[in-house]
């Protein structure tokens, strides 16, 4: 008797895909988003630690379209330990409708992550985004600064969605590409 026969495996890894595609139950996708609107460079202010972004400073995420109508994701910081560019090319779709700010993204061929903009200002000029669990966060801006009453209105809207608002890492933004 096998324990994982072919069938059982590929539930297996599809149940694990569309996991990783979810989102916290505290969020909801922004709705009538538009996608042309949000492309182009976003400044990270603010995130969870996790380990592909850590001993990153002046990280940088840029979307622009590629010609299948997925979009192009170039996450860029500069890593300090090794005193260079570190970037990484990834690509997006939507998860569910393209006006609703729910997308996945893959940086490693098949594999998706959810990338979920839950918050987002109405001038586009701030985004709160979450990945498939609380364990991912983000606070995106069209500048490289916000001011301490922005950074502390947004770190209490992301409380409030169950996130640990008060382990958020704050990268600098010293540095011109």
């Amino acid at each position: 008797m096998k324990l994982f026969p072919s069938r059982m495996l590929t539930l297996v890894i599809a149940l694990l895909a569309l996991g990783c595609t979810g989102m916290p139950e505290s969020v909801q996708p922004v709705k009538d988003f538009e996608l042309n609107r949000y492309l182009g460079k976003w400044y990270e202010i603010a995130r969870l630690d996790h380990s592909f972004e850590r001993g990153l400073d002046n990280v940088s995420a840029t979307y622009s379209m590629n010609e299948d109508g997925t979009v192009r994701v170039i996450n860029r910081g500069w890593d300090k330990k090794e005193m260079r560019w570190s970037e990484a090319e990834g690509k997006a779709k939507f998860v569910d409708a393209p006006n609703i700010g729910h997308l996945k993204v893959s940086f490693f061929g098949p594999f998706y992550g959810s990338y979920v903009v839950y918050y987002l200002e109405p001038d586009y000029s701030v985004a709160l985004v979450s990945g498939y669990n609380s364990d991912y966060f983000w606070i995106l801006s069209r500048t490289p600064e916000l001011s301490p009453d922005q950074i502390d209105r947004y770190k209490q809207l992301a409380s409030e969605a169950g996130f640990a608002a008060n382990e958020l890492i704050f990268p600098k933004q010293d540095k011109s590409e």
